[in-house]
């Protein structure tokens, strides 16, 4: 490509408008589908990482038939326990989503250098960590109910919950318990992902249509193999972050939650639930990146699909 093609190139770039809207909505459509489909495997990953001691569930399948069996009796009643805080996550999963799809789109364009065709891969990992940055503000809080939520017994609402939290356990402070480690994990997994992700879409082969934009079946398996690949290198954050949120251990940050499951539980504690992990992020980012990227939301307004950087 010569300088003046380059130049095309930058001048095309900055005269599509970019519309957040779409970007929010198919944000929020994705986040939706995907959780409804991945959640109970989330909830399992979580009862996995919150064991210590004698365990009660001695792996994936032991935990699931447990999970399941406890929601009886009746089908219905079994289903809506492997669902226990479900609506907590379907409730903020679209602010959640927005704000991390966005802010990543944002980022990644102001931090793309004048005639570049590709962002590079530093840049790239800068973005991708301020999005998830940005999205603690939703996620802490959150996470913080699903989880205490996914291990009530007698499972309590997410309003009653909320309204404990806030009277009973010090406040709005209560309710972003495990900032720190929730910030970490995202931090990281965010700086992972999304130049991953890019890295992995820009290898597969392009629509005829001259968007530019890579075929279905490429951005699905790019989001599988970023979100599986980014998810199971920060699983010890994840774990240390379900523990200090779930409120039944006493760690005094993140230093010591790390030091006492390993010299406790040993370095093995530390990945408790990672294929979980990964089979529920794996396919939550694999349908979020296909519908961000297809447009779906474009389609629904009757817009153009703007271009992506």
């Amino acid at each position: 490509m010569d300088v003046d093609e380059l130049e095309l190139l930058q001048e095309e770039r900055d005269e599509v408008p970019v519309r957040y809207l779409p970007k929010v909505l198919n944000g929020g459509i994705s986040g939706i589908v995907g959780v409804s489909c991945v959640f109970p495997m989330d909830l399992v990953k979580t009862r996995l990482q919150n064991q210590k001691g004698t365990a009660t569930y001695s792996g994936i399948v032991d935990c699931f038939k447990k999970s399941w069996r406890a929601g009886a009796p009746g089908k219905l009643n079994q289903v809506k326990g492997m669902y226990q805080g479900a609506s907590v996550n379907i409730f903020l999963i679209t602010p959640e989503k927005a704000i991390k799809l966005v802010a990543n789109d944002f980022f990644r364009h102001a931090l793309m250098k004048d005639q570049a065709e590709r962002l590079s891969t530093p840049r790239g990992m800068v973005a991708g960590a301020a999005a998830g940055f940005c999205q603690v503000v939703i996620t802490t809080p959150m996470e913080l109910l699903k989880i205490r939520m996914q291990q009530s017994p007698d499972k309590v609402k997410a309003t009653r919950l909320i309204w404990n939290l806030l009277t009973k356990d010090g406040g709005v402070r209560a309710l972003y318990r495990g900032l720190g480690p929730t910030m970490a994990r995202d931090v990281s997994f965010s700086a992972l992902y999304f130049p991953l992700f890019a890295y992995l879409d820009g290898l597969g082969p392009r629509k005829k249509d001259d968007s530019g934009d890579a075929v279905f079946w490429a951005s699905f398996v790019s989001g599988l193999t970023a979100g599986a690949s980014a998810s199971f290198a920060v699983t010890p954050l994840d774990v240390v972050k379900t523990r200090i949120q779930s409120g039944g251990s006493n760690y005094n940050g993140i230093c010591h939650a790390f030091y006492r499951i390993w010299m406790d539980e040993g370095v093995k504690a530390l990945f408790k639930g990672a294929i979980c992990r990964m089979m529920v992020m794996a396919p939550l980012f694999g349908i979020a990146q296909t519908v961000y990227y297809v447009g779906l939301a474009e389609k629904i307004l009757g817009l153009e699909k703007g271009s992506r950087v």
